[in-house]
């Protein structure tokens, strides 16, 4: 006999707050679990303790594999609410036929829980510098952004020497953006000012420009020619970063990058959109200098009992099996460096990523800090071997709203090119 899915109330569901036994499954989209309102409920953000588990990756053949990685497991009962009835039901009839026995529904998360201020829920605190699709779709269509009145908005379309990328199919009214305009290939870190301050006003960016970023994930027969990683949304969140540095006040990435904006089904242009200059940048440059740190300062940090580098690299990296690129030749890691495991190799961020490329949800990538004893209550700066990998985990604690967040811009590239400087190989004692 087939078990029956349960429909629960609100009093059940507060009964299995931080219960290990109940698991809460959010099978909105990621931006609703996020924090974004996207059916005009009264608070954003998820059920404490909800897993998110998007409708949407159902279609997926290797479904039960995510929810496996998730740590769902069938000796828990399953609690699944969404928006729509029809789809948290359709998501617990998959838990069923997985085998998972106790499985129950909550129909009332709109009207009834996130109406409810003293019912307990969490969100990213930053989320909103996270967008997805509608919401810059909004934009384009309406010239009206939601949730804010600045009336000076550039989409950057974000590449590494691949014109062609934007050229082939890009969201309307995108520009292009070079990542090389924002970083100097001789060392991968970050350009001086005086340049930062030209190539940004040549895209048309001052200080008080919201910026949209986004980038394709690519897969190019060559990986060892994009450093950091073969996929160009990863170049879009550093743009974000160096954006940031720089004093730009208002910038936002693409949630899934271009693949969402496909996802969507909404138009794409091949149009090349020309950029319009501006004159004046309006601030100092950098702005915010805080979010670099480089060599010198790396080095004071590792000496400190309030700070931590964080390598944001591969085990083979971190270990000083590779060197993770073509154009390193010494193999190693910075000693006393803390390991930060991006994934498989140079090119690959999955463990900060969901299957569809959106940014993994954040409990998730806090709970792999917190197992390697990254906290938020020190100074942390990100790197890995060129910096992008480096920007988008630093990317994701801004977001989280931690402190003290920078990137080392150097990372292993600059470290290893000095002999003077030290470095160990080998599994860490």
């Amino acid at each position: 006999m087939t078990p029956k899915i349960q429909e629960l109330t609100a009093e059940d569901i507060k009964k299995s707050l931080n219960n290990p036994e109940i698991r809460l499954i959010d099978v909105r989209p990621t931006e609703a679990y996020n924090g974004w309102q996207l059916k005009k409920e009264k608070r954003g953000g998820h059920i404490k303790g909800a897993k998110s588990l998007p409708f949407k990756w159902s279609n997926y053949m290797d479904w039960i594999e995510i929810v496996r990685a998730k740590e769902i497991t069938p000796k828990q009962k399953i609690i699944v609410y969404g928006y729509s009835e029809d789809e948290a039901k359709k998501v617990a009839k998959l838990f069923l036929k997985a085998n998972y026995p106790d499985v129950g529904i909550y129909n009332k998360f709109i009207e009834e829980w996130s109406a409810n201020p003293e019912f307990p829920m969490e969100l990213l605190a930053k989320h909103k510098n996270l967008v997805y699709p509608n919401w810059i779709k909004n934009i384009i269509d309406t010239g009206k952004p939601m949730s804010f009145e600045n009336k000076k908005v550039v989409i950057c379309h974000a590449h590494y020497r691949n014109r062609d990328a934007y050229l082939s199919g890009h969201i309307p009214g995108a520009i292009d953006i070079d990542t090389l305009a924002l970083e100097a290939p001789e060392t991968w870190n970050r350009r001086s000012p005086e340049e930062l301050e030209k190539a940004l006003l040549q895209h048309g960016i001052t200080a008080d420009t919201t910026v949209i970023l986004y980038g394709k994930f690519l897969h190019p027969d060559n990986a060892d020619d994009f450093p950091g990683s073969a996929a160009g949304h990863i170049g879009a969140i550093r743009c974000a970063f160096i954006m940031m540095y720089a004093g730009v006040k208002d910038v936002r990435v693409l949630n899934g990058g271009f693949q969402s904006w496909k996802d969507a089904g909404f138009e794409i242009s091949t149009k090349d959109v020309e950029k319009i200059p501006e004159t004046d940048f309006g601030a100092k440059i950098p702005g915010k200098p805080e979010l670099a740190v480089d060599i010198e300062e790396a080095k004071e940090m590792l000496k400190s009992d309030d700070a931590d580098l964080i390598s944001v690299r591969s085990w083979a990296e971190f270990i000083g099996e590779v060197s993770g690129y073509n154009y390193i030749e010494k193999k190693g890691r910075i000693p006393g460096a803390v390991f930060g495991n991006c994934g498989t190799d140079a090119y690959h961020m999955e463990n900060y990523r969901n299957p569809d490329h959106t940014t993994r949800e954040f409990h998730e990538i806090e709970k792999i800090w917190k197992d390697a004893g990254i906290t938020q209550n020190k100074h942390l700066a990100f790197y890995c071997g060129t910096g992008w990998r480096g920007s988008e985990a630093f990317y994701n604690a801004w977001l989280m709203a931690w402190p003290r967040v920078s990137v080392f811009d150097g990372g292993w590239f600059e470290w290893s090119n000095d002999p003077n400087n030290p470095f160990e190989t080998g599994i860490p004692e």
